[in-house]
């Protein structure tokens, strides 16, 4: 799930919520400390946009995992917001540091809320030294110093990364978790799509679990030829990607044109933007090349939403800062160049990236396209080796009818026994706590 935003808000103000999403809605309303879960495509990040829509975002900052989910919607890190950098010396000397900053303990105590999205992808080490940044930072032994959080995610998507430790540390593990006495909320409804077959694929894969009807599933997607393929190929590594990539734009007709993003800010700050941004610091264009667009489209007045990050599209003409696009869902746009930008902990701009917001599209890896909703997707589901990445893969769209294999093999499917237990139990708990909706 992406971080909530401004601009989401306002896709998405007019559309009601679901039976489920509502009664999610007055758990949230409630108070107390939340965890938000469920598979892809149930609405997790819409009810959060609505929860959130007339609250002030100093009172209630939202905060990202990872620094290109918070560039992707113009929102803090997590590591930001909390003071935690990259742990370096270990929690005690991080917490230490954090202290001699005022503006962090000042956040930190304006803040009533805090709302930590892809909580999936911190460690539980991570999560523990931000927690306790909290209590000190607000004079309080209450868990997170009497702070409220709703901790948004899928542990069944793909795993913590944190160079600082060995192994995957999942969030839930520690006891830092058990501490701050989460009720959980489970989303159960897909609203995504209502293809059934595509979701009992989907609650399969996202298992573990291959049964007959899975893999005859499977088998009815491989593509015999995948030369003429026209949409996105999901790959495990960013090298197939590239050399894709290049492969089909050299394969186009015409000119090739180049666009350069334009950055600002400190030069630590931008070099860190460029590493986290979603578009490169040159982006490529010829008429006929396929793109995929990364950010959503913002409406005005009663006008529907037209794009979403990860629409596709064909480039029909380059103009210096216009590019002519047919949308695959049929819709003809033009758009403009914008900007991606970093903030601090205090929710500042630091740093700005700006050019078209757009990637070639041929090809992604699967890391980079957890979040987005595609049209059209190609997966290779051969040598995958993290939990989780084949069932962000095939999440991606909205139908069976989108989705098809270049290949696959049943060793790449599969879920972390920790994380498959973590959901047994909160299914099967009668604690009042828990809510399976």
């Amino acid at each position: 799930m992406n971080s909530v935003s401004l601009k989401a808000q306002l896709a998405e103000k007019e559309v009601k919520l679901t039976e489920c999403q509502a009664l999610a809605m007055d758990i949230l309303e409630r108070g107390g400390n939340v965890f938000l879960t469920g598979e892809a495509g149930t609405g997790k990040s819409f009810l959060l946009n609505r929860y959130l829509k007339d609250k002030y975002s100093e009172s209630y900052p939202v905060v990202a995992s990872t620094g290109a989910a918070a560039i992707l919607v113009g929102g803090r890190t997590f590591h930001s917001f909390f003071g935690l950098g990259i742990l370096e010396g270990g929690p005690e000397n991080t917490i230490r540091r954090a202290m001699k900053s005022d503006k962090l303990i000042d956040r930190l105590n304006a803040a009533k809320c805090v709302v930590i999205d892809e909580v999936s992808m911190l460690s539980g080490t991570m999560l523990a030294t931000a927690e306790a940044i909290a209590r000190e930072a607000r004079y309080c032994e209450e868990p997170w110093g009497g702070l409220r959080i709703i901790a948004v995610g899928d542990f069944a998507q793909l795993p913590p990364i944190d160079e600082n430790i060995l192994g995957k540390e999942w969030a839930f593990l520690h006891d830092v978790w058990q501490n701050s006495n989460f009720r959980n909320i489970v989303l159960n409804k897909v609203i995504r799509t209502d293809d059934e077959a595509y979701l009992r694929l989907l609650q399969n894969i996202r298992n573990g679990e291959i049964d007959d009807e899975t893999e005859e599933y499977l088998m009815s997607k491989v593509l015999k030829d995948t030369e003429d393929f026209e949409g996105t190929r999901l790959y495990p590594h960013r090298s197939s990607v590239d050399k894709f990539n290049i492969k089909k734009l050299h394969e186009l007709k015409g000119k090739l044109c180049k666009s350069e993003t334009i950055y600002a800010g400190k030069k630590n700050y931008i070099e860190m933007l460029k590493k986290k941004a979603p578009i490169p610091e040159t982006i490529l264009l010829k008429k006929g090349a396929l793109i995929m667009i990364r950010k959503n489209h913002i409406p005005h007045n009663n006008e529907k939403m037209i794009y979403v990050n990860g629409s596709l599209g064909k480039i029909t003409k380059v103009r210096e800062d216009v590019l002519e696009i047919d949308l695959l869902s049929g819709r003809k746009i033009n758009l403009t160049k914008q900007s991606f930008e970093m903030f601090n902990g205090d929710g500042e701009s630091v740093a700005q990236a700006y050019n078209f917001p757009i990637n070639l599209a041929w090809a992604s890896t699967i890391h980079k396209a957890q979040g987005a909703t595609l049209d059209k997707v190609l997966v290779k589901l051969n040598n995958l080796w993290e939990p989780g990445q084949a069932y962000v893969a095939l999440s991606r769209t909205r139908s069976g009818d989108n989705l098809f294999l270049e290949g696959w093999s049943p060793e790449s499917i599969m879920m972390e026994p920790a994380v498959k237990d973590f959901y047994e139990r909160i299914e099967t708990n009668d604690d009042y706590q828990d809510q399976w909706i």
